[in-house]
């Protein structure tokens, strides 16, 4: 591998990614939240000791990205449509279950999908890896694994999209690829760009890492297909989180609508991009949360599991997925499933029939 990860993220952000994993407080000293979001960036001396970092990375993603357009890198393409889902900023913005969405569309409309995408986290010595629901997310990713058991359709995993196509096409003979993540792997060719942006933080002070949270620079969105915004007070271009009933993590056909806790004190658990939107979505349903955040991706082991005892556990699929096996009777997973405003459902199907010619 070149020194850039394989979604081309220069080498020297790689080197300070221990700044993009800080969203729990309680894990890292430094908190990118409020530099990032807080609306006060500018009097912050450590705003100005990164900007020139920023400067240098956001000429580079640009640089890279004209170098693509231009022919001056190699791109290659899938014999099948592509579809990416990603987005520009840093953290969580509903990524997975608007893969899960798409999906269904286009499996109710004759297309048969599978899912690429990159395994992160995982620790898999080869690459790229099927997926299925047994897998261990310690070696593939929690991610891949949560698609496999919801999506329906082959899981392909790994960090060269392209590669990972090309299994996903031998195994399942889809005739479309949806690749999860990815918006800045630019080698793989793609048909349609769906990018995801946090309706509430939006993006935020709007410059790139490390002084901001944009993994490119904020003009990239004009040249994607469609631009989606989690939740916030928008008019259309929305994408709505819609919470299901509880599942009992280590009986799952044991469920309990959300809104019979009401009054209820909780742990709530959240190992995610943005974990307060899923504290104040269970909060918004009437319970009482004790938040329990952890960093994005973060190994779940035994020892956390046994911290949380003494009040019923609430937690994301994403952690369920690592939690499993040391779960109590009392831990609860909290499914969601991703629905469009109208004018956006009826735009990406316009462009999904598209695709066929």
């Amino acid at each position: 591998m070149d020194k850039r990860d394989a979604d081309g993220i220069p080498f020297f952000v790689c080197v300070l990614r221990p700044l993009r994993l800080t969203e729990a407080q309680s894990m890292y000293r430094f908190d990118p939240t409020a530099l990032w979001y807080g609306g006060q960036h500018t009097r912050q001396p450590l705003f100005w000791l990164l900007l020139p970092l920023s400067w240098l990375y956001a000429a580079l993603m640009r640089l890279r990205w004209w170098a693509y357009r231009r022919g001056w890198f190699a791109c290659e393409r899938l014999p099948v449509p592509v579809i990416v889902v990603g987005n520009l900023t840093v953290g969580g913005t509903g990524k997975t279950p608007m893969v899960r969405y798409l999906v269904e569309l286009l499996r109710s409309h004759g297309w048969r999908p599978a899912i690429i995408t990159r395994g992160y986290g995982g620790r898999a010595s080869d690459w790229p890896q099927v997926v299925t629901p047994d897998s261990d997310p310690e070696q593939v990713g929690d991610e891949p694994v949560l698609l496999a058991r919801r999506a329906g359709c082959v899981v392909v995993a790994g960090p060269d999209r392209v590669a990972a196509g090309r299994l996903a096409l031998k195994l399942s003979g889809c005739d479309i690829v949806v690749s999860d993540d990815g918006l800045q792997h630019q080698r793989l060719v793609r048909d349609l760009e769906i990018a995801l942006i946090d309706g509430v933080r939006e993006l935020g002070n709007g410059r790139c890492l490390p002084a901001g949270p944009l993994r490119e620079p904020a003009e990239r969105l004009q040249h994607v297909d469609l631009v989606l915004y989690k939740g916030g007070q928008r008019h259309g271009q929305r994408l709505l989180l819609q919470c299901g009933e509880l599942v009992n993590l280590r009986n799952p056909a044991q469920q309990r609508p959300l809104a019979d806790c009401s009054g209820q004190r909780v742990r709530a658990v959240a190992g995610i991009g943005h974990p307060d939107l899923f504290f104040a979505q269970l909060e918004a349903a009437g319970l009482v949360v004790e938040p329990w955040p952890y960093p994005d991706h973060h190994r779940y082991s035994a020892a956390d599991c046994a911290s949380w005892r003494g009040l019923p556990v609430v937690m994301t699929e994403k952690d369920a997925v690592k939690c499993a096996a040391f779960a109590d009777a009392d831990h609860w997973v909290l499914p969601v499933t991703a629905q469009l405003d109208p004018e956006s459902d009826a735009r990406l199907l316009a462009q999904l029939e598209a695709l066929r010619f």
